[in-house]
């Protein structure tokens, strides 16, 4: 399978939500520095691969624009990037770095997580849609879970899981 799957679980990092009250904060909460530790799978039935990430976020009012570079065997690097607005109600927006080309990002706010729906732009792990959750780990953490199906037997699994604090 595309081995940007792995990455594309970091890039996610900068997806969005539906708008409420208080969402202008809630964004604006995600710019700045942010490093980070996790782990990505190159596919569905890969073993994780330990990675370490670098990110520059910023946000508006109604967007979130989030560049960023993981590393994973010290030798292996992905370009990351994402850029999401809100119209009030929902996300939407495009995810860079994958081999598969641009993917699409959509979804909303659950309370202090971003649960966005990732298109791809081709097929990975047999279909083009994953998911991404970006959790708020109190004031200067974030966690990012993408979870996708695995073909062989339906269920969903974790891709990659990534944890990030301010420098």
């Amino acid at each position: 399978m595309k081995k940007s799957l792995g990455w594309l679980a970091a890039a996610m990092l900068c997806t969005a939500v539906p708008a409420h009250a208080d969402d202008s904060a809630f964004l604006k909460s995600f710019a700045g520095s942010w490093v980070g530790k996790g782990t990505v799978k190159t596919d569905a039935d890969s073993k994780p691969i330990k990675i370490n990430c670098k990110f520059a976020s910023n946000a508006t009012e109604s967007s979130l624009s989030l560049d960023g570079k993981c590393t994973g065997y010290v030798v292996f690097s992905r370009a990351i990037g994402a850029d999401v607005k809100t119209d009030g109600q929902t996300y939407s927006g495009t995810y860079t770095g994958s081999s598969t080309g641009p993917a699409g990002l959509s979804g909303n706010r659950s309370g202090e997580a971003l649960v966005l729906g990732i298109r791809w732009a081709k097929e990975v792990n047999g279909d083009r849609a994953a998911q991404l959750k970006l959790e708020k780990v109190g004031d200067n953490g974030m966690r990012l879970t993408t979870t996708d199906k695995d073909p062989a037997t339906g269920k969903n699994i974790v891709i990659s899981e990534i944890n990030l604090s301010r420098p």
